[in-house]
């Protein structure tokens, strides 16, 4: 079973019995945890609670954070195999200023004939380079210095404007903010009574319904009927007993990161399930969006640093990650060019020895993406309510 930690789990120490849990562990006792290590750890199981308790040493031995996964087989009554799974995270590193932007790719010549002339796309050198010390070596035949070659018949290209607005503010009230986070995420939203919002994730077996209550006065009997979560709308300082918060800054907090990245109901799913909804828990949420933009950042550094690249030319992948540094790691580059060798990127060639071909320019590559993109979005038709419910799919043309 892949259970996903939540930062109140590592917390509190415990592991919470989601409904997909329950029959893993059948009865209420004492239960053994053995490690990838083989090491063991004593846990207690308490059913009426709906917790495995005593985990703090499992979860700070295997360096386990927020959002990492941890991977249960029974072996046998009372004795349960786990394996702390570590999410990879690309190092953060600092936005480059204007002045510190690496500079376009230049025509130069490299040399020179009355007959014969090579002209190469270069980098510019940055000055750092010059202070580095140079180990000595043979005196070559000196060579003529780098002349810029300007690209005649072509007038110069002037930036677009930006075409992606920042998103606006936050919708001040609680009902357009639900509304808005139900339309990022996924969920379906509706009033299942006065102050009582829905969200229904319609995911077939992997779907639940959250009931919240906008207030206090809509917490009347049997509010929570027909939901898997409940929580009442509050403020972050105040205190509520008897049901779980979804606080007021947390909500904004969750909408924010929903538009930063795309969010879905399977990945807050664990928070609904781990009790309160603050802005500790939303602090979690915020670590997954950054994930999930550090993937988005790798593969634009990647596709920047081939941008370098003639088209038509042998790509060395050593050379490549030498160039990357530690921005991307192994496997993320091999992950990267993998999707680039494929539909619709088709940028790439894979070569025998681990080396690629790299059939067309960058900037060639994503005009054809885009111009594809921009094809197929033109072809949608929106689907009826009817053909939604249904799960119907139109028929390719």
């Amino acid at each position: 079973m892949r259970y996903i930690l939540t930062r109140p789990c590592l917390q509190e120490g415990v592991l919470r019995l989601q409904k997909y849990l329950e029959p893993t562990f059948p009865e209420s006792g004492p239960a053994t945890f053995v490690d990838d290590r083989g090491r063991e750890h004593r846990v207690e199981i308490d059913r009426a609670a709906g917790v495995v308790r005593g985990l703090h040493a499992l979860y700070h031995d295997a360096n386990l954070g927020v959002n990492d996964v941890l991977m249960i087989t029974p072996l046998e009554p009372g004795r349960y195999s786990v394996e702390g799974i570590v999410k990879p995270h690309a190092p953060i590193t600092t936005p480059r200023t204007e002045n510190q932007r690496t500079p376009e790719p230049r025509r130069v010549v490299v040399t020179a004939t009355p007959h014969v002339r090579e002209v190469r796309l270069q980098h510019a050198e940055p000055d750092a380079r010059a202070e580095r010390p140079v180990a000595p070596r043979a005196e070559a035949p000196a060579r003529e210095p780098l002349v810029p070659v300007p690209q005649l018949g072509r007038e110069p290209r002037t930036a677009a404007p930006a075409s992606t607005s920042a998103p606006g503010p936050v919708p001040e009230t609680p009902e357009a903010q639900l509304a808005e986070l139900a339309s990022l995420t996924g969920y379906r939203l509706s009033y299942a009574a006065p102050g009582v919002a829905r969200l229904a994730a319609e995911l077939g077996e992997f779907g639940y319904v959250v009931h919240v209550a906008l207030n206090e006065a809509a917490r009347r009997p049997g509010w929570e009927g027909g939901a898997d979560y409940s929580a009442l709308l509050a403020a972050e300082g105040e205190k509520v007993t008897g049901t779980p918060r979804l606080t007021r800054e947390a909500l904004v907090a969750l909408l924010e990161h929903a538009r930063l990245a795309p969010l879905s109901p399977i990945d807050l799913r664990p928070y609904w399930e781990a009790g309160d909804l603050d802005l500790n828990a939303a602090a979690g949420v915020s670590e997954l969006v950054g994930a999930h933009l550090a993937q988005r950042g790798a593969f634009s550094f990647v596709l920047l640093t081939l941008a370098a690249q003639p088209a038509h030319s042998v790509l060395q992948v050593p050379r490549l990650a030498e160039r990357l540094g530690s921005g991307v790691n192994p496997a993320e580059l091999s992950s990267i060019l993998d999707t680039l060798s494929r539909a619709p990127f088709l940028a790439l060639t894979p070569l025998p020895g681990g080396q690629y071909l790299l059939r067309a320019g960058v900037s060639e590559m994503l005009r054809d993406v885009a111009d594809y993109a921009d094809g197929v979005r033109r072809r949608i038709r929106p689907a009826t309510p009817a053909q939604a419910e249904a799960g119907w799919a139109p028929t390719p043309a």
